[in-house]
């Protein structure tokens, strides 16, 4: 709640479209605001205009709306957590919404006969393919319901009875469905394209997922908020000896990358360094943020130094590989110093991950109490096994240097995950850092 409010305020929100059932919330807001004015489909309270959907509806007209707008015109904010906590927004204008709504229609060849799921909500940027790509092409987006989401079985039913064409959620929902989901008891022939973003799929899962649907096509979309998609990669097969993950692919249509080093000088073929996007779908700024403006984005001269344009800084390392697609090594703030030592936390997530028991995986820094780093990692196990910490401790020990083996394992059961699906480090971050104070 206190996020939402926080939300309120910072982009001076005065209209809010809920429900009944979301009308004590709204309340709560509006003490904690003071900002809201009015409630849409909701009853009357105390202190607010209230409009029900169907006073909504009496005022509808069919004359278009008397708006004057541009390409470069704000079309909306989407609320990411900045790196202490507070969320930033992020200014998408028409430009960057269209440009990727477009390419996506086109690469995807949507139509009117497709049926796209809606898994994301709408304050996540997954979401922007199912709603405007979509309707781009016509075609259809299937909502689906939060509560069947967290039961995977009634999702795979319901994925077979809507008859569902085009799938796009983060691995984890995948996963969920390939283990608990029952796929191989469901009619799941309507499906052509399925789509995948906000992680790393684990290459042993995505292994499994691919042999279940042979006549499924599979993509990975890479691309921070900031920048809507920027990258794919149509993922044909994967060998049977390799759980290295797979690549981002190549930059999308319109776009150009560019990698460069600490000086932000462009690296050498092969190496590795920052991946910096400019190009259509790229946002215009963060919001009432003019310092993280600055940092966010470089000036390079292009076209001969005719002129100068921005590129936006991911923070992700990255290489590209002899075949122009690019290969995702972390992110530039998951590089730590422990024991004098620089080390990538996403390697030693993939040496974790090796491990034939281990569903998923998290690694974090923790304090040691003299200025440095130790490393702490946290797991969950497959369905019906068991794993030590100390199996794992001596698994990753087999694969990598010992200054990045981790100091502890934390085996869990079950994840916790931030509202768009993805693990919750921040949370077992704090939960590693209270242990090692107690």
């Amino acid at each position: 709640m206190s996020r939402i409010a926080y939300v309120i305020r910072d982009c001076g929100i005065r209209h809010v479209i809920t429900n009944d059932m979301k009308l004590d919330q709204a309340d709560l807001l509006a003490e904690d605001t003071g900002e809201l004015a009015c409630l849409i489909g909701a009853t009357e309270r105390e202190g607010m205009t209230c409009f029900s959907w169907d006073d909504v509806y009496v005022a509808a007209t069919d004359a278009a709306p008397d708006i004057e707008l541009t390409e470069q015109d704000l079309a909306y904010i989407l609320y990411t957590s900045g790196s202490t906590g507070t969320p930033k927004g992020i200014m998408h204008t028409h430009r960057s919404g269209l440009s990727f709504a477009i390419w996506a229609a086109e690469t995807y060849g949507l139509t009117p006969d497709d049926r796209v799921s809606n898994h994301a909500p709408l304050h996540f940027d997954l979401s922007t393919f199912d709603f405007f790509a979509t309707a781009v092409a016509a075609a259809t987006t299937v909502i689906i319901p939060e509560a069947i989401t967290k039961f995977p079985a009634s999702l795979s039913k319901l994925m077979q009875d809507e008859k569902l064409t085009v799938w796009y959620s983060v691995p984890f929902a995948l996963m969920q469905l390939m283990e608990r989901g029952g796929m191989d008891k469901r009619d799941l022939s309507a499906f052509r394209w399925i789509l995948f973003a906000g992680e790393v799929f684990p290459t042993k899962h995505l292994r499994n997922l691919l042999a279940a649907l042979p006549n499924v096509r599979f993509s990975n979309l890479y691309g921070p908020t900031e920048t809507n998609v920027c990258t794919y990669y149509h993922v044909d097969s994967l060998p049977e000896d390799s759980d290295e993950p797979i690549p981002i692919g190549k930059p999308c249509a319109n776009l150009e990358s560019l990698i460069v080093d600490a000086d932000d000088k462009p690296v050498a073929p092969g190496a590795a360094g920052e991946l910096l996007m400019r190009g259509g779908v790229v946002m215009y700024g963060y919001w009432g943020r003019p310092d993280l403006n600055e940092r966010g984005f470089y000036r390079r001269p292009v076209f001969g130094g005719h002129f100068s344009d921005r590129f936006y800084r991911t923070g992700d390392l990255v290489e590209r590989l002899p075949d122009g697609n690019l290969k995702y090594l972390g992110r530039k703030d998951r590089q730590i110093k422990t024991r004098g030592y620089r080390v990538e936390l996403d390697e030693v997530e993939v040496a974790l991950l090796s491990h034939e028991d281990v569903d998923e995986a998290a690694v974090f820094p923790v304090p040691d109490g003299q200025g440095s780093n130790l490393i702490a990692a946290a797991v969950t196990p497959k369905e019906g096994t068991a794993v030590t910490p100390e199996t794992l401790i001596n698994h990753v020990a087999a694969r990598l240097p010992s200054y990045a083996v981790p100091a502890n394992v934390r085996v869990y059961e079950v994840f916790p995950r931030t509202s768009t699906g993805k693990i919750n480090r921040r949370e077992l971050q704090a939960q590693a850092i209270a242990e090692s104070e107690t």
